[in-house]
């Protein structure tokens, strides 16, 4: 039986840097105006759909994943990228999880985007830490024959599900783009891997990378008709 062993991995300063970031980015909310005040949230670049189809604002699809909406946002996020990423960064190496939370981030953004109402106003780093759910679930697929992996995969599908079940009953929650990093995270980890673990074979990696070619093509399609 094959064995991991999370020691002997290099240290987690990408995960570190991000946590960094986006608690100045609240200060700097904070600052400008209050982190539940919808005018200082669009000037730093959350989500409006309207904004971004009608004014071409495309970059909210990637720096809203770097605001919050209060406190209690901003904090349980921290606390479950800090815990993925103790495990997760040293996993994949530290540029393929910085390329993997930020891709999600974009993802899930954009299914939101494609469905959401151009009225709402959103932000949080949930698009990008759904995505590394979906990661960690990807491994987990190809990899269960490892304890470690089989341990933190099931995990990961259960905070997934349960935090999507709860979404249902939370009007304020944006569950597209939960759903859409979750699905964006789980086709970057077949298509990226992880250079530790046993990779899925060429050809579902190149199915993965078309699907997620056509995903994004969708979404911004669909985007772009329902709020034009």
């Amino acid at each position: 039986m094959q064995k991991l062993k999370f020691s002997r991995f290099s240290s987690t300063f990408i995960t570190n840097a991000i946590l960094i970031v986006l608690f100045i980015v609240f200060i700097l909310e904070t600052i400008m105006g209050g982190s539940t005040n919808i005018n200082t949230l669009l000037r730093l670049g959350a989500m409006n759909n309207q904004l971004v189809t009608v004014e071409h604002q495309w970059w909210r699809l990637f720096t809203a994943q770097f605001l919050h909406i209060g406190w209690l946002h901003i904090a349980s996020n921290a606390v479950m990228i800090y815990y993925i990423g103790q495990f997760m960064e040293p996993l994949l190496g530290h540029w393929r999880f910085l390329s993997v939370y930020l891709l999600s981030g974009i993802g899930g953004n954009l299914l939101s985007y494609a469905y959401g109402s151009d009225s709402v106003v959103s932000a949080g780093a949930s698009t990008a830490l759904f995505g590394l759910f979906g990661v960690v679930i990807a491994l987990y697929l190809a990899n269960r024959a490892i304890p470690a992996i089989n341990y933190l995969g099931k995990q990961a599908l259960a905070l997934a599900i349960i935090n999507l079940a709860l979404d249902l009953f939370a009007s304020h929650i944006d569950i597209l783009g939960h759903l859409g990093g979750l699905v964006s995270g789980f086709l970057l980890g077949i298509i990226f891997g992880s250079a530790h673990l046993r990779q899925y074979h060429h050809k579902l990696r190149v199915i993965a990378a078309v699907i997620t070619i056509i995903y994004v093509v969708f979404c911004l399609h669909q985007g772009i008709v329902i709020n034009n």
